[in-house]
C-alpha cells in the first residue's frame, strides 16, 4: 500500500449488507485497492456539506495520483476531528462511528455497534427516523436537525447531514452520517425564549447558582421588589441580600438540595414582610449541577382571603351551634317520651332527624376547632401522662366501634409506663379518629392493631388496619378538609370529612409530626410522633441528682 493510502486507514475496515467490505473515507476501488466496497463521507454543516459533491463525483473516478489522494487524506482528516461521524447498514444498524460519535453520546464503541441509530433518535413518535430512511432508500440524502439520545438519558442537538452508500453495482448498501453539535446553541436559543417569558411572569423568578452563590437571572418583578437595577448578565451576589428576611431560607434550601441531590423543595416564609410561597427546582439543563430555579409566589391576597372566609365560617358556626343544641334536646326529650308516648311511625322520623343533627353539631364542632388551631386560639392543657394508659383507655372507649363494624381489635403495646408531658385529651381526639377510620375501612372480621413505641426523645403511636388502602390518586389530599376520597361513602359509614385535618393540626400544634402508610388492597397505618418534654418526674430525677452531687 502506498503511502498516501496508509494516511487515509482512519476507521477499520467495516462490512455494510451484502457482505461489502469497506472504509468509510474510501472513494473507490481505485484509492484503496485492498478494499472491495466503495463509501462516501458525509460532513455535518453547511461548510463540510459543500464538500460532498467533490467526493461523489470522485467516486466514479478509476485512478487518482498520490498528490490528490494525500490531499484527500487530509481532508478527511479535518473531517474526522470537526465532525461527529458515524456508518450504518441498510437496516439501520451502526457498522461503525468514529471517535466524536462515542465521546458525544457517552456510549463505548461496543455498546453503539450493532444498535440501530433509530433508538438513539429522541424521536418518541419516529416520524424523524422514518423520514430518514425514506429519503435514503429513494436515493436520496436528508438534511437538518437530529436529537440523540445520551447514555445517561439527556439529549445532544446535532446539525446533521446523511448521505446513502451504493456498491459497485449501485445496490444501496447503507448510509453515512456527519453531525456538528449544536446543543449549546440549542440551548441558548431554549433560554432566551424561557428568559422572555418569565420576564412577563407576576411570580419572582430567580435563577441560583451555588457555586457563584449568586442569581445569576431574577426577573422583572424580582428586581423590582429588592430594588434592584442590573445589567444584562450581571449576577445578584446573595450575601448581599441577607439582610433581607427569607433570603436565608433560600440559601440553606439550595445548599441543601445541592448535598442530598433532592430535585425539589417547597416551603412557606416570610419575604419582604410578606408571606410567600417558595419553590425550588432543581435544573438540570446543560452541564452545571448546582443551578436552581426559585419560584415565589406572594400569598398575601390569598391569605387575607382565607382569614376572610374563616372568620365567616366561624360566625356562623356559632350562631348555629347554640340553636341546633337545643333543637336536638328537644328531639332527645320526645324520643326519651318526655312528652309521652309517640307511634312507632313518629320514633322512627324523630330518630332519623336526632342522628342528622348529632352529626350537623359534630361538624359545626369540628369547624370551630379547625378555626381556633389556624387562629392560633387553641389551648392545650399539657400535663404529665403515661401514653400506655391512654392508649389502653381509648380502645376500651371504642368497644361499640368494634362490634358496630365487625372488627377485632388488639393493642399491642405492651404494659411498660411512657411518660410524656402533653395534652390528653387532644391525644385522644387523635386517637378516637385513627380508630374510627380504621374500624369503618377494614374488612368484617379482620384485626386492628395500636401499637406505642418509645424512642427515647420521642414517641410513636400507630393504629394499622387490613382495609382496602388508599388510592394513590387520593393520597396527596388525605389531610385535606372535605376530601373527596374514592373509597370513603360519608353516608353509610359517617364522619365529616374534617377528622384528619383536625388531627394534623392538633399534633403539629403539640409540636409532633403526622402521617400514614398505606399499600392499596393491603391496608393503611396512620401513626402520629410526638417529642418527649421534659415530665414532672424527670425533673424531679434530675433534681434529686443535682442536690446529691453537690452533697458529696
Amino acid at each position: 500500500m502506498r503511502s498516501s493510502e496508509t494516511k487515509l486507514n482512519i476507521f477499520k475496515n467495516v462490512t455494510l449488507g451484502g457482505g461489502a467490505a469497506i472504509s468509510w473515507y474510501a472513494v473507490s476501488a481505485a484509492w484503496m485497492p485492498e478494499q472491495s466496497g466503495t463509501i462516501v463521507p458525509a460532513i455535518g454543516g453547511i461548510a463540510i456539506a459543500a464538500l460532498l459533491p467533490t467526493y461523489l463525483g470522485a467516486r466514479r473516478a478509476r485512478y487518482v495520483n498520490d498528490r490528490q489522494s494525500l490531499a484527500l487524506g487530509q481532508r478527511i482528516d479535518v473531517l474526522n476531528d470537526h465532525a461527529i461521524v458515524n456508518v450504518v447498514d441498510r437496516d439501520t444498524k451502526l457498522v461503525e462511528v468514529n471517535d466524536r460519535f462515542v465521546e458525544a453520546t457517552g456510549f463505548s464503541r461496543e455498546e453503539l455497534i450493532g444498535t440501530s441509530m433509530h433508538d438513539l433518535y429522541r424521536d418518541d413518535e419516529g416520524t424523524l427516523a422514518e423520514e430518514i430512511h425514506a429519503n435514503l432508500k429513494s436515493g436520496k440524502g436528508w438534511n437538518g436537525e437530529t436529537p440523540i439520545r445520551r447514555k445517561d438519558g439527556s439529549a445532544i442537538y446535532t446539525h446533521t447531514t446523511v448521505r446513502p452508500i451504493y456498491d459497485l453495482d449501485g445496490t444501496w448498501i447503507g448510509s453515512i452520517s456527519a453531525r456538528t453539535d449544536v446543543t449549546e446553541t440549542h440551548e441558548l436559543l431554549a433560554s432566551r425564549d424561557i428568559a422572555q417569558v418569565m420576564d412577563e411572569m407576576k411570580d419572582d423568578v430567580w435563577i441560583v447558582d451555588c457555586d457563584l452563590m449568586a442569581a445569576t437571572y431574577m426577573n422583572k418583578v424580582a428586581l423590582g421588589r429588592l430594588g434592584i437595577r442590573r445589567a444584562t448578565g450581571e449576577v445578584v451576589p446573595l450575601g448581599n441580600l441577607r439582610s433581607v428576611a427569607g433570603v436565608g431560607s433560600i440559601i440553606t434550601t439550595c445548599r441543601d438540595m445541592r448535598a442530598t441531590g433532592a430535585d425539589n423543595a417547597q416551603f412557606e416564609t416570610e419575604f419582604c414582610g410578606k408571606p410567600f410561597h417558595i419553590s425550588v427546582t432543581r435544573l438540570k439543563v446543560g452541564t452545571l449541577k448546582g443551578r436552581f430555579m426559585v419560584l415565589m409566589s406572594d400569598m398575601s391576597k390569598r391569605v387575607a382571603e382565607e382569614q376572610r372566609k374563616s372568620d365567616f365560617i366561624s360566625t356562623v358556626s356559632h350562631e348555629l351551634r347554640s340553636p341546633l343544641t337545643s333543637i336536638k334536646g328537644a328531639m332527645g326529650l320526645l324520643l326519651s317520651r318526655a312528652a309521652g308516648q309517640l307511634p312507632d311511625k313518629a320514633v322512627s322520623m324523630l330518630e332519623i332527624a336526632h342522628r342528622n343533627a348529632d352529626r350537623l353539631v359534630l361538624i359545626i364542632n369540628d369547624i370551630l376547632d379547625l378555626e381556633k388551631i389556624a387562629a392560633g386560639r387553641m389551648e392545650f392543657d399539657r400535663r404529665d401522662v403515661n401514653l400506655t394508659d391512654l392508649v389502653e383507655e381509648t380502645k376500651n372507649a371504642n368497644t361499640t366501634m368494634h362490634h358496630q363494624f365487625s372488627v377485632r381489635v388488639e393493642n399491642t403495646s405492651g404494659t411498660d409506663p411512657v411518660w410524656i408531658n402533653t395534652d390528653p385529651n387532644r391525644i385522644i381526639q387523635v386517637l378516637n379518629n385513627f380508630l374510627s377510620n380504621a374500624c369503618k375501612f377494614s374488612r368484617p372480621g379482620s384485626t386492628v392493631r395500636i401499637l406505642l413505641e418509645d424512642h427515647g426523645d420521642s414517641v410513636r403511636v400507630a393504629v394499622k388496619d387490613q382495609g382496602e388502602g388508599i388510592p394513590i390518586k387520593d393520597q396527596h389530599k388525605i389531610f385535606e378538609r372535605f376530601a373527596d376520597m374514592q373509597n370513603s361513602n360519608r353516608s353509610v359509614k359517617g364522619g365529616t370529612g374534617l377528622g384528619l385535618s383536625i388531627c394534623k393540626a392538633i399534633v403539629e400544634g403539640l409540636g409532633g409530626t403526622i402521617g400514614f402508610e398505606t399499600t392499596e388492597g393491603m391496608g393503611t397505618t396512620f401513626y402520629f410522633v410526638l417529642p418527649k418534654r421534659e415530665t414532672w418526674r424527670e425533673s424531679l430525677v434530675a433534681d434529686n441528682i443535682v442536690k446529691m452531687r453537690n452533697a458529696s
